[in-house]
């Protein structure tokens, strides 16, 4: 419906879950998961895992593969628009998507919880929202680039803390404001990564 579907080589996904540290305590998914191979590669690592797939046929060949691969007790799939999918429940998200729907994607991909991984095969979410990491692939003919992003908490604000107020303002991971203390104000930057923030004063 909204992608042409290209599955990512296997040695991209592996690269992919590795970026994104996926381990049995994650609940990965995949939107536009095409034959299940995001899916059940997590489900492999112990992860439970979810596939959103808007082809019918695909969703049945998924749940063959994840069978087959002997873990449909922690890989399922549902046929659904990827647009309207409730995501809210992810730890990770593996994509392979076109600038556009990622784009697209990215107003609900901030309101993950903080912290929360998404990783990109190829393309960059866009609209201004750098990567926190990047891996390529050593030898590989295509799709051979990860992108890492992890979801920044909100710290837009005044904060009062022991011996001053902190005001900050945020881009995407990115933050910049002022530190008063004692009648001095001087300027504050730093990176927040998911929950935890670091900056200089």
């Amino acid at each position: 419906k909204d992608v042409v579907w290209i599955p990512s080589p296997t040695e991209t996904v592996d690269m992919m879950l590795d970026l994104a540290r996926v381990t049995k305590e994650d609940f990965v998914i995949d939107l536009g998961s095409g034959d299940g191979r995001n899916v059940i590669a997590a489900a492999k690592r112990g992860a439970r895992a979810l596939g959103v797939e808007y082809n019918p046929d695909l969703v049945e060949l998924s749940k063959q593969n994840a069978a087959a691969a002997g873990v449909a007790e922690r890989a399922s799939f549902v046929h659904g628009d990827m647009f309207e999918a409730d995501i809210s429940k992810a730890t990770a998200l593996i994509l392979f998507l076109i600038p556009q729907n990622l784009e697209k994607l990215a107003p609900k991909f901030l309101n993950l919880k903080p912290g929360t991984r998404i990783v990109s095969n190829t393309y960059e979410i866009g609209g201004g929202w750098d990567p926190d990491d990047t891996e390529r692939l050593k030898v590989c003919a295509t799709w051979c680039v990860a992108h890492l992003y992890i979801v920044p908490a909100k710290v837009t604000g005044t904060w009062r803390l022991a011996q001053g107020e902190l005001t900050l303002d945020q881009y995407f991971q990115n933050v910049s404001g002022t530190y008063q203390t004692g009648g001095a104000s001087v300027p504050v930057s730093g990176l927040l990564r998911g929950e935890e923030i670091v900056f200089s004063i």
